[in-house]
């Protein structure tokens, strides 16, 4: 006889992790009260306090820097790349437009 596995929502999640950091309950009375098994209850509890410690540190700052730059260094390398694209179509003939292509507008 195999039990059915549950799945949980976020706010169902936070709801029990709030109420074991309060600890104004026992872990076997919030585990009775909200039917999860202590060590989820544990792991809740852990994730959450992980979560609320990362949210006052300052990489995700660092990290938005970061990819700021990031993305900054590969638009001029995009642009670095078009330049040199149009120069070498230029020099190759493939940029004229001549009557055996077709080129309508020119």
């Amino acid at each position: 006889m195999s039990k059915i596995r549950r799945s949980h929502t976020a706010a169902f999640k936070t709801k029990v992790a709030i109420a074991a950091i309060k600890e104004e309950l026992t872990q076997a009375q919030i585990t009775s009260k909200f039917e999860v098994h202590t060590t989820q209850l544990r792991n809740w509890k852990t994730q959450a306090l992980d979560s609320i410690q990362a949210g006052f540190s300052k990489k995700h700052e660092r990290d938005k820097v970061d990819n700021e730059a990031l993305i900054t260094g590969l638009y001029e390398q995009i642009g670095r790349l078009q330049t040199e694209l149009n120069w070498l179509k230029k020099k190759s003939g493939l940029d004229d437009c001549s009557e055996t292509h077709n080129c309508s507008g020119r």
